[in-house]
């Protein structure tokens, strides 16, 4: 029996951090994959609705001008949910690229339920020998063209890495281990939107202080609102109540 799937999408994105409870989605690239053949791209930039860190800057080439007219996630998600109709993602470090995706969804009250293929344990597993199994250096080990840190073409690059994968490995009697798709598990709840009370909050604060915003106010989530008064008054102090 053929243990390999021959329909899935491959997606990369890239984030202004590591961790899907408080970074954001700024690029979303996808290639899908049916019956072994690639049928369609999907390429977007997304409006963090924060300003990007020079090491994020640095690593990806994307600046704040670039995402400035970009679309905010709870726009881009539905097209990129519509986009994705295989039900299984390949990645290189899947899991990343899915939390990330699938909190956006669940903000946007929508399902995300995917299995998916991940390069990287397939890469841990059969390629220890190498010095790393990042996937800019796995690119330059195969020879495969590649611009890392940009969505799209870190896409292209992990399909083309996957091919080999397969051709090279997918003959092991336990290759049923890596290269099945298996469920992608990563629980979330719903973030409430940030309230008026906040909202008034915040402005007050950063004018009475005359401060330049971080955020889009109206973008953030309750809890992010919260993090970034309680960021604030660390910071700078409380200010005087109001005068009756």
């Amino acid at each position: 029996m053929d243990i390999f799937c021959d329909s899935f999408t491959v997606v990369d994105i890239e984030t202004t951090g590591l961790d899907p409870k408080r970074d954001k989605i700024t690029e979303i690239g996808a290639v899908r994959v049916e019956g072994g053949q690639v049928r369609e791209s999907f390429h977007r930039l997304v409006n963090p609705g924060r300003k990007l860190e020079e090491r994020i800057v640095s690593l990806t080439g994307l600046t704040d001008e670039m995402l400035e007219g970009a679309p905010y996630i709870q726009d881009v998600i539905g097209e990129f949910l519509a986009f994705e109709t295989t039900g299984c993602l390949l990645g290189h470090s899947i899991l990343f690229d899915y939390s990330f995706l699938k909190r956006a969804a669940v903000n946007g009250k929508k399902e995300f339920e995917k299995e998916g293929i991940d390069t990287l344990a397939i890469s841990r597993r059969y390629l220890q020998d190498l010095e790393s199994r990042s996937l800019p250096y796995l690119c330059s080990h195969f020879g495969i063209t590649h611009q890392a840190h940009r969505a799209l073409s870190d896409v292209e690059a992990t399909l083309d890495l996957y091919w080999i994968l397969k051709e090279k490995f997918g003959q092991d009697e336990e290759a049923y281990k890596c290269f099945v798709p298996k469920p992608l598990v990563y629980q979330v709840k719903r973030e409430a939107p940030i309230t008026k009370k906040q909202m008034e909050q915040l402005q007050r604060y950063l004018s009475y202080y005359e401060l330049e915003c971080e955020y889009n106010i109206e973008s953030m989530t309750r809890n992010e609102a919260s993090r970034y008064l309680d960021h604030l008054i660390s910071s700078h102090g409380r200010i005087p109540p109001r005068k009756k």
